[in-house]
């Protein structure tokens, strides 16, 4: 469940840390109730970057395929067997 807080509750940042440890959810932070920020830590954050990379990569390997680039994985060991006499 995501957290919410306004955000005059960032006054107290050890608190606001300890809790961005304590789930591996973002805390969103309002004003004037509207969303404003978004608070995690650095480990999720990095967890959260990765996964973009790896969403990214895949698209690239799907535009790739649909436009018909790249080979087979079995014709291609195949190739590589053959070439290294395997």
């Amino acid at each position: 469940m995501p957290q919410i807080i306004p955000i005059k509750e960032l006054k107290n940042t050890s608190q606001i840390s300890d809790r961005a440890h304590a789930t591996s959810e973002p805390i969103y932070v309002t004003r004037n109730g509207y969303g404003d920020l978004v608070i995690m830590s650095v480990e999720n954050y990095d967890r959260y970057l990765r996964k973009i990379e790896m969403y990214e990569s895949l698209e690239r390997a799907e535009k790739q395929i649909s436009d018909g680039e790249g080979t087979d994985a079995r014709e291609q060991l195949t190739s590589l067997r053959s070439k290294y006499g395997i």
